[in-house]
């Protein structure tokens, strides 16, 4: 046996060099100071899999147009099995993500490893940074509901402020008559056709400058007997990716992640707010007014970008000890005093929202028959599914149809509806049932856009029975 996975093993090796390529990335040398402070790199990346093997999962089930978006997330969350769970590693991940890449990027900036000659790792890990805050930004918009449309609002508002290239930004982003389809169809084809295969390329060529550079060493070290990456590293990393997956899932499961309800472009009153991770900007766009507003918005963010980005080419002292280095300590201390008490006024001056519904389980209402439905009490009943089951009863289609076992048997049973229809063809169904359905005896029904979208979003909402 034994001799015949060397036989195959020699043949892999022969026809891909695949194994021997493995065994240089295990056993390369690493600094003997090498240890847990250096974990992040792999976790990070570890992550990133996470965020495209959950987004992907998301994927074979959401419809990427508005509305539809918004329903199929709400089938995903109730319908779905594990469809909850899924999400919750998606959205919480996606935190998860950004914080790690910051601890990563502070244990380089405090250790100095971005000194000669790994100044373009340093660099190319900045624009990793970035596009792991775009993925976010354009991830923000697919729920399709409140909090994700006028926070949207807010960040093309922001682009449309940017010196002598705000109106092309706009119309880059489709947001020039306001967030719509356009921009939804945009976003959309950032956050999952552009980010991705750049994310890959960038990583690429970041874990091959660093191994081509090698891992930085403490001063003093270099004369110390070097260790290879596997095992001990490789256990570190692997223990910390345990840990923190732990922690994922646990959040996932624990902490839901409520919808709020579905986009109202005409609900001028809702407060906007952005993900934890942009409060800081957010709180800071309020200290300036007027015309210096893109000081806030443009500025200060272009300056500290820019300033990461140059660190190398700005720090051109000799490498010292950690312990040593007390001007990069002072400055990682006060940007985290900075953004913590930046983030806290925002939290602490976010006034009370109206309550999302949560769609991690199924709601009372959707047990409730139309009749039911339209003189509940119950809280936190989105207004489309209330206005959705008034025209299901004002066009008398429990005549002919049930709804969670009420109503007649002539038409089949709607609960289920969105496993098997589309929701264009519902809509469709409504004004001309005779071209979809031949030798169906149900009537047309004209009725009014928005009452076509709300019937069809309270259908869509039904539990299967």
């Amino acid at each position: 046996m034994k001799r015949r996975l060397a036989e195959i093993g020699d043949w892999v090796e022969h026809r891909t060099g695949l194994i021997g390529a493995l065994q240089h990335f295990l056993y390369e040398d690493i600094p003997a100071s090498s240890g847990w402070h250096q974990v992040f790199g792999s976790l990070a990346l570890f992550l990133f899999m996470v965020q495209a093997f959950t987004g992907i999962l998301l994927a074979f089930n959401y419809a990427p147009t508005p509305g539809e978006a918004y329903d199929s997330l709400r089938y995903i969350l109730t319908e779905l099995t594990g469809g909850s769970l899924i999400r919750g590693l998606h959205h919480w991940g996606a935190s998860m993500i950004i914080v790690v890449v910051v601890l990563h990027m502070v244990q380089v900036f405090l250790y100095g490893a971005y000194k000669k000659p790994r100044e373009t790792t340093w660099m190319i890990g900045v624009v990793l940074f970035l596009v792991t805050l775009a993925y976010g930004l354009t991830g923000y918009l697919l729920p399709w509901d409140n909090r994700a449309y006028w926070g949207t609002t807010v960040t093309t508002q922001i682009a449309a402020m940017s010196p002598g290239v705000g109106a092309y930004l706009t119309q880059l982003l489709g947001a020039a008559n306001g967030v719509g389809v356009v921009t939804f169809a945009r976003f959309y084809a950032v956050h999952v056709l552009i980010l991705p295969p750049a994310t890959i390329l960038l990583v690429a060529l970041h874990v091959y400058l660093v191994r081509k550079h090698g891992v930085a060493a403490e001063p003093g070290d270099e004369l110390k007997p070097k260790k290879r990456f596997f095992p001990m590293q490789v256990f570190k990393d692997t223990v910390a990716i345990f840990l923190a997956f732990a922690l994922l899932f646990a959040m996932a499961v624990a902490v839901h992640v409520p919808l709020e309800q579905v986009a109202d472009p005409t609900d001028t009153s809702y407060i906007p707010r952005p993900e934890w991770y942009f409060l800081c900007l957010f709180q800071v766009l309020k200290l300036f007014n007027g015309p210096l507003e893109v000081v806030g918005a443009v500025v200060l963010p272009g300056l500290t970008v820019l300033a990461l980005i140059l660190a190398p080419f700005l720090d051109r002292s000799q490498v010292v000890k950690v312990t040593r280095r007390f001007a990069a300590i002072g400055i990682v201390l006060l940007a985290v005093i900075g953004w913590s008490a930046l983030t806290m006024a925002a939290v602490m001056s976010t006034p009370p929202q109206e309550a999302a519904v949560d769609f991690s389980y199924p709601t009372d209402w959707m047990q409730l028959t139309p009749d039911r439905l339209a003189t509940s009490a119950l809280p936190n009943i989105p207004a489309f599914v209330l206005h959705g089951a008034a025209v299901y009863g004002a066009n008398h289609c429990s005549a002919c149809h049930s709804v969670n076992g009420a109503g007649g048997k002539v038409g089949p049973v709607l609960n289920g509806l969105a496993k098997r229809q589309a929701r264009s063809w519902v809509e469709d169904h409504f004004s001309n049932p005779q071209k979809l359905s031949p030798g169906t005896i149900m009537p047309p029904y004209p009725m009014s856009q928005q009452d076509r979208d709300n019937l069809t979003s309270y259908l869509f909402s039904l539990p299967d029975q």
